[in-house]
């Protein structure tokens, strides 16, 4: 039975929303360790929390997931919004920690960047071209 809803879950997805749901669920789930827990030396993140506190990053890491997992459900063409914010936390992390390479403040802030950039941010782009083959025709009334 839970094979049979995923498969009817899927099918109404599709390819790319499947990857909004997955992207979008995995940054609220990291946000929300942040938010619940802050890391007491944020190393990398001085040039973020110099702006606000990390609560405040981990609630940008939930609200792009929330607006990424979203627009799992609207059209294809109207999701690139999702995909846009998922670019968001990774790319505002990634900045902060190749700035603290950059600035010799966290050598390995190199490595995280570089991670962030291919893992996350590469990622994300790759899956916003992904082309829905078998898009369900629209129903009456909007929806997708």
């Amino acid at each position: 039975m839970v094979a049979a809803v995923a498969r009817r879950l899927g099918a109404r997805l599709g390819r790319r929303g499947v990857a909004l749901t997955l992207l979008g669920l995995g940054k609220m789930l990291f946000g929300l360790g942040y938010a619940l827990q802050p890391d007491p030396d944020p190393r990398g993140l001085r040039l973020l929390t110099g702006i606000a506190p990390l609560q405040c990053w981990a609630a940008v890491w939930i609200v792009c997931g929330a607006v990424t997992a979203a627009s799992a459900w609207v059209r294809v063409g109207r999701d690139r919004w999702g995909f846009v914010a998922a670019l968001i936390p990774p790319f505002l992390w990634g900045s902060a920690f190749l700035w603290s390479a950059v600035l010799g403040e966290y050598a390995r802030g190199l490595a995280v960047a570089g991670w962030y950039a291919t893992s996350h941010v590469g990622m994300i782009l790759w899956a916003a071209t992904i082309p829905e083959h078998s898009v369900p025709p629209p129903r009456p009334g909007g929806g997708r």
